[in-house]
């Protein structure tokens, strides 16, 4: 996922730093940078974004008065020197508040949460894919080839067919994301891709070279979701 965005400061010095984070980002698309919230204004009035990095504190239009004359708003990732604008930033749902200077580990937590909010959006029953985050990106893997997903502590190993993916995450938060009738969780540290089945034998299956255990549970639930003879 690569997210559209723009900074808003009338620093050249927070301009630039920002500009600077942003490239450190692969999930981050700078389509314009603005010395104010006027400039800011016009550009959007014509291109959607979707995320506005945006001091408060400007001459002329402040960041606030410009949340107000836009239409609809994009994400929002207010920046400011002071923390005098929190109630502000409630008011208008704003993704997170930066207080400058920004470090990188909270300037790519508040991306983070840009990236959640825009992954929620999509349709998961429809969608062919999922992004994964891994070394600092997001992989784009397809449905179709996982072939099943096993606890691992603090992380999940999403695997398959040409090789494994170690995510930070629980079992139950990626339960949620495969929203689609071939995977089922067929035991508490396991989800399987029913169409990945090679064989079934009392309390465990095969997928590819795995042994995988089936919970007295979730087993006649299983058996209940397969064509059987």
């Amino acid at each position: 996922m690569i997210l559209d965005c723009i900074i808003v400061d009338d620093e050249l010095i927070a301009r630039k730093s920002l500009e600077r984070l942003c490239s450190k980002s692969d999930a981050l698309h700078i389509v314009k940078i603005c010395e104010n919230a006027n400039e800011a204004l016009e550009y959007l009035e014509e291109n959607p974004v979707d995320l506005i990095f945006l001091d408060v504190e400007m001459p002329g239009l402040s960041g606030i008065e410009l949340m107000d004359h836009l239409a609809v708003l994009p994400n929002i990732i207010l920046t400011t020197s002071k923390t005098d604008y929190a109630f502000e930033a409630y008011q208008y749902q704003v993704v997170d508040y930066l207080k400058k200077p920004i470090t990188f580990p909270r300037f790519e937590q508040a991306v983070q949460k840009v990236i959640e909010i825009e992954l929620r959006k999509q349709p998961q029953g429809d969608s062919t894919d999922i992004y994964l985050r891994e070394n600092g990106r997001y992989v784009r893997v397809p449905i179709k080839d996982i072939l099943y997903v096993e606890n691992a502590g603090d992380y999940v190993c999403i695997r398959t067919e040409k090789k494994s993916h170690i995510v930070h995450g629980t079992i139950k938060s990626i339960d949620s994301k495969l929203n689609h009738e071939q995977f089922m969780k067929v035991h508490r540290s396991y989800i399987v891709n029913l169409e990945k089945i090679v064989d079934i034998e009392d309390s465990t299956l095969v997928i590819a070279d795995k042994v995988i255990p089936i919970s007295r549970a979730h087993k006649a639930l299983l058996l209940g979701s397969l064509n059987l003879l």
